[in-house]
């Protein structure tokens, strides 16, 4: 017992060394396996000055949809298409992404990228693209009619895109939310902005929800992944 405790706190004190092994070991995977697709996708996220999640959390999203063996996925906020060729990699052969978007100058960019990496155009099409704002866009989606949600988006809304989830997943499919550590100004004890305390409550929110197992992993700037239970 006393060896187990010992190896705990030892664990727990180099806990920040090993956040930085898992996301390096996550960026290795992806970075040597990093089509040109993806590395041209980042290079278009960076010229406009957008974020988009790491190789690391980029990996993850390949596991979940992977391990989810999914077929229909539901991302908000496209971007230049870097997680979305992510998910695109995990998911089945037949699955189909439908990514949101309120920049059609976004899309337009993942829409090259995903032609590049096969995904559009060639006589198959795994991509559907929506135009417009996540919250006027999702209740147009089919109730349990997919097997992960991806969200991305304003994180002013994160609490509003949980609701829409829960209704579009099937049970037992994912919901994970990215940046939720908000460069660490999560568990920052000084007053934070208003995107920090919406995240906060989002993070209370689905600890203490009954329909949901949450777990918070630290790749990229947090990984907030739930399933979602069976009634």
């Amino acid at each position: 017992m006393r060896g187990g405790r010992g190896q705990e706190r030892a664990i727990t004190g180099n806990r920040q060394t090993s956040w930085a092994l898992a996301d390096a070991y996550g960026a290795e995977l992806v970075e040597s396996a990093e089509s040109e697709a993806l590395r041209w996708a980042r290079a278009r996220a960076q010229d406009i000055a957008l974020r988009s999640v790491s190789p690391a959390t980029g990996a993850t999203l390949r596991l979940l949809a992977a391990t989810a063996g999914a077929k229909a996925v539901a991302e908000i906020g496209t971007g230049t298409g870097v997680s979305g060729l992510h998910l695109l990699h995990g998911m089945r052969p037949d699955g189909v992404l439908t990514t949101v978007d309120i920049e059609p100058e976004r899309q337009q960019f993942a829409r090259e990228a995903f032609r590049a990496a096969g995904f559009v155009g060639n006589g198959g099409n795994r991509v559907r693209f929506i135009p417009g704002r996540a919250l006027d866009v999702l209740p147009r989606l089919a109730d349990g009619g997919y097997d992960l949600v991806f969200c991305d988006g304003d994180r002013a809304e994160c609490l509003d895109y949980l609701a829409e989830s829960l209704r579009l997943l099937r049970e037992g499919g994912l919901i994970c939310f990215a940046g939720v550590f908000t460069e660490g100004r999560a568990g920052d004890s000084a007053v934070p902005p208003a995107e920090v305390l919406r995240l906060r409550e989002l993070l209370r929110t689905v600890h203490e929800s009954t329909v949901l197992v949450p777990s918070l992993l630290p790749v990229g700037d947090g990984l907030l992944c739930a399933v979602k239970r069976g009634e």
